[in-house]
């Protein structure tokens, strides 16, 4: 009988089994997909499905909005305050403190390992008397508002894994990112925008690459796959009706395929048929979305102003910040940027004073913005890179210039809002910047973390593939609950 079916040609699997079991399946799935509140969400947790719909608790936060540090900011110009390192500019680095840990290819074959402190001042601010570098005087202004990571560690050296593990929770390609994740766990705030927005800006310092894989949907669903907005007339690109085709034809158009991709379904079974059509759906809901939610000619001048001067240009940092909070406020459930020009193994005093000129100002006008809108308590905002940087000099070390390699034994990041505790400094480093003493958080424990406030258990948020369960944080991570309210 098997030899028979299989000379027929026939698709004989469990999907297609189950839709010719049941008449109708392949339209109540369909509709599904077209009219999201159809159903209730089935048993959240368990393995056996494909979309949560809702947390597994009460959430603290809504929504998340990534601000990512493309290329790695020196903690050690920024956030952790090293007087010692002055005390001990050009002396060797102690083998006691570096203990023959990994180096890049860049500075292993250095002869010597000169220590090197910032050149830049560093005050205490807010209750926690955290220590901020002039090159951040408006984050300063809002240190009560933020937390400030210390202690942060990652298992990667080099940019591509390193960036990666952050968005992905692996090292290697094809994983969801968490913003995929967070799409397939809670679903969509609005049905006619995408769960996940990425933006794109570069900045004046060394670059590195940003690949779509970043947010990618991997092995989930095409639906989760994050959608660039670009800088253009257009925020989505290919989204307009062509030159000639009205609404009501293109809605024909969709209606007619819907048929036909519904014929196709019932045959084959292909869960992915219904997915490109709910991807159509989106597309055409998000035709007038879309540039209602990227419209800012309707923000007052105050808010420019709040920004600074860049925010009223299309693909700056300050213009993606604003646009963030629209695209928040509209309830787009992730929204990430990615600022590049961070990587400064040379001439850093220069470039890193024009990397934070960059963003300074528009990361804490976004908090101060969320704030006064009441939002703030709702949405998570995160800032940092994929690792941090060298208490030594890469190259040669003069009295006014100097680099830093890659460094990923401790780093520093901030998170606010979402139920974050604010005005808080969390671990610490030894006195030389180079490893933790205390509260160290891995890239999976920050990741555990943001799902957490989210209403999401990590170790719950599973999908199959390949005969294998897979999660965003693998087969580690814990949550960081004291920085949480």
């Amino acid at each position: 009988m098997e030899k028979e079916l299989l000379n027929h040609g026939l698709h004989i699997n469990r999907r297609h089994f189950l839709s010719k079991m049941s008449i109708g399946l392949g339209s109540a799935a369909l509709g599904s997909l077209l009219i999201p509140d159809l159903f209730g969400s089935g048993k959240p947790g368990t393995d056996e499905e494909t979309a949560l719909g809702v947390p597994h608790f009460a959430p603290k936060a809504k929504r998340v909005i990534y601000l990512f540090q493309n290329g790695a900011p020196s903690q050690l110009e920024s956030f952790d305050f090293k007087p010692k390192l002055r005390d001990m500019w050009g002396e060797e680095l102690p083998e006691s403190i570096r203990q023959g840990q990994r180096l890049t290819g860049m500075t292993a074959s250095q002869s010597s390992f000169p220590m090197v402190g910032s050149i830049y001042d560093f005050q205490q601010y807010g209750q926690a008397r955290a220590w901020i570098s002039e090159l951040f005087p408006h984050t300063a202004k809002i240190v009560d508002d933020i937390c400030i990571i210390k202690s942060m560690h990652t298992e990667s050296i080099n940019h591509d894994p390193a960036l990666t593990f952050f968005q992905t929770g692996a090292q290697q390609g094809n994983r969801p990112s968490m913003g995929s994740w967070l799409s397939y766990g809670l679903g969509s705030e609005n049905s006619n925008l995408p769960a996940f927005t990425v933006l794109l800006s570069k900045g004046k310092g060394n670059g590195q690459g940003v690949y779509s894989k970043l947010w990618s949907n991997g092995f989930l669903p095409a639906t989760h796959q994050g959608v660039q907005f670009s800088n253009g007339e257009d925020p989505v690109l290919f989204l307009n009706n062509p030159e000639g085709m009205r609404k009501e034809e293109r809605r024909k158009m969709l209606d007619h395929l819907a048929a036909l991709n519904e014929h196709s379904f019932q045959k084959v079974g292909d869960p992915e048929i219904q997915t490109r059509v709910a991807q159509y759906e989106m597309a055409f809901r998000m035709q007038t979305a879309v540039p209602e939610a990227t419209d800012l000619s309707k923000e007052p001048d105050s808010i420019f102003e709040l920004y600074g001067e860049d925010s009223r240009k299309p693909g700056t940092f300050a213009a993606n910040c604003l646009l963030a909070r629209k695209l928040s406020e509209s309830g787009v459930r992730f929204v990430q940027l990615y600022h590049q020009g961070w990587d400064q193994h040379g001439n850093l005093p220069s470039e890193m004073a024009a990397q934070a000129k960059d963003v300074d100002q528009a990361s804490a006008a976004l908090i101060k913005d969320l704030k006064q809108r009441g939002l703030l308590e709702e949405t998570l905002v995160i800032w940092g890179g994929e690792f941090g940087r060298t208490n030594y000099s890469q190259g040669k070390l003069t009295q006014d210039n100097y680099g830093r390699d890659h460094h990923p034994r401790c780093f520093s990041i901030w998170m606010a809002g979402g139920g974050v505790k604010p005005g808080m400094v969390y671990g610490s480093t030894d006195e030389l910047g180079y490893n933790i003493t205390s509260n160290p958080v891995h890239v999976h424990d920050f990741q555990a973390t943001v799902l957490h406030q989210l209403g999401l258990d990590h170790e719950k948020l599973i999908y199959r593939h390949l005969g294998r369960k897979f999660r965003l944080t693998d087969v580690s991570g814990k949550v960081i609950k004291d920085i949480l309210v």
